[in-house]
This record gives structure tokens, C-alpha cells and sequence, in this order.
């Protein structure tokens, strides 16, 4: 399967996010974040507006790195799967996207681009 690398996983430490543009469109598309020990990969859409939800690079989550927010409304999202908690959109999530972890790479199958 043809993947394009975001990262290398020892850049993305316990309680960060880090945005990624894979298509070059300017703009970070998706984010991934570690927490837990695992690693979660995220549209970068808030489902309640589809707006983007840092309000500065790679500002994805909360202070304490227990939450992803949404600066645009304050809605706030369970890092593990992505399910809003708080918010004008409780109980929908975040577009999830499928990984790979190889060689202490963060890979991106580029079939998930499409979307």
C-alpha cells in the first residue's frame, strides 16, 4: 500500500498534536497526537461548522494535552476516539483516519487523502 510520511514518531511526544499538510494545500488537513502511549490521526475538521480546530500551528489540544479542542466554539473531543463531550456538537466525532506506524515512521496510506 503507497503511503506518504508525516512524521517520525519520536517527534510526536505524550499529550502533543502536530498538524500536517500532505497535499501542500497551505493548510494543516489533518493533525495526529499521542495519548496513552498510542497514536490517533484526525481530519482537521470540527463536525459541528467542518472549520478547522487550532487557532495556531499544531494548537490542537488542551493546556493539560487531555483534550482536543475546538478553538472556534470550545467544543472539546476525547483524544482517544475523536467523540465530542462538550460543545455544539456533543456526541458526533471526528473524522478518524487510518495509519501505519513502520520503520519509526508515522505513515499515511494516500488512499485516506481522498475525502
Amino acid at each position: 500500500m503507497a503511503c506518504v510520511a508525516l512524521c517520525r514518531l519520536d517527534e510526536l511526544g505524550e499529550g502533543q498534536a502536530r498538524g500536517f499538510d500532505p497535499q501542500g494545500e497551505g493548510a494543516d488537513a489533518l493533525f495526529a497526537l499521542r495519548h496513552r502511549g498510542q497514536v490517533r490521526l484526525y481530519r482537521n475538521r470540527c463536525p459541528h461548522l467542518q472549520v478547522p480546530l487550532e487557532y495556531r500551528k499544531d494548537r490542537f489540544l488542551s493546556a493539560d494535552g487531555q483534550w482536543v479542542v475546538c478553538y472556534a466554539h470550545g467544543a472539546r473531543f476525547r483524544p482517544h476516539d475523536g467523540e465530542c463531550v462538550y460543545g455544539p456538537c456533543l456526541g458526533q466525532s471526528l473524522a478518524a483516519l487510518v495509519h501505519e506506524e513502520k520503520d519509526g515512521w508515522l505513515l499515511l496510506p494516500l488512499a485516506q487523502l481522498q475525502g
